[in-house]
């Protein structure tokens, strides 16, 4: 399976690679992907990263990286600053999150990921989502933060398939999921399975089923580099 941290490093370049991931790492969320192999991981396994200082000291990295992870906490400015704390001075935050408008295509609670607790969007001013971040925002409230690099990154993915998503295809989506999960069940998931899956959830995006690109190649996130610039203490409990 092609990660969404495995297709993000793909897209950056050996430069990027030596700068920020050479020293300690911490990688947050990475399951058994980590970002480089000699980042210490942290998952859900090794406590809960809504309150990360309970299990690991501050500013003791050199860079902290998570992809895809913070969408998942409970309390994203809270979880944000206990992750940010754990930087040293003169390390960074590398931060992939997904972007709402391409991931989650207008609709919330997201169709893509029952377990996204809240989106991100990035220099704007308003959003359609009730859990709406404005990431540069977000970011420059830290202490001693400064952003070295924001940016959308839609490698892959074709604007043209995202469409507004109403009550039709909400029900194709449904739907669609209910579907492939009776056919795999019955039929188990082989070469043959995959082959009329596929068909069939072409079948259904002709008919208006959204399309969620992010399952192939496409990439639908905002990256972030943020540098600490001097000495912060860990956040109030």
């Amino acid at each position: 399976m092609v990660t969404e941290a495995r297709k993000t490093n793909a897209i950056r370049g050996d430069a990027f690679m030596e700068r920020h991931f050479s020293g300690r790492v911490l990688d947050i969320g990475c399951g058994d992907d980590p970002v480089v192999p000699h980042a210490r991981r942290f998952d859900r396994q090794d406590g809960d990263a809504n309150r990360i200082l309970d299990h690991l000291a501050p500013a003791q990295f050199d860079c902290v990286h998570s992809s895809h992870c913070l969408e998942h906490m409970s309390d994203v400015p809270a979880a944000l600053a206990q992750w940010w704390a754990l930087v040293r001075p003169g390390g960074v935050l590398v931060l992939v999150v997904p972007h709402e408008d391409l991931y989650e295509q207008g609709v919330w609670p997201s169709l893509f990921n029952s377990d996204h607790k809240a989106s991100f969007r990035l220099d704007s001013p308003a959003s359609w989502s009730p859990v709406s971040h404005e990431l540069r925002a977000l970011l420059s409230a830290l202490p001693d933060a400064v952003i070295e690099e924001i940016a959308v990154q839609d490698h892959g993915y074709d604007h043209g398939l995202r469409r507004p998503i109403g009550v039709w295809g909400r029900w194709l989506h449904a739907l669609g999921s209910w579907r492939s999960a009776v056919m795999r069940r019955l039929f188990g998931g082989g070469a043959a399975f995959g082959w009329a899956d596929r068909l069939l959830i072409r079948l259904e995006q002709r008919l208006g089923r959204p399309v969620a690109q992010t399952d192939g190649a496409a990439l639908a996130q905002i990256q972030a580099v943020v540098r600490k610039t001097a000495a912060s203490g860990p956040p109030a409990a």
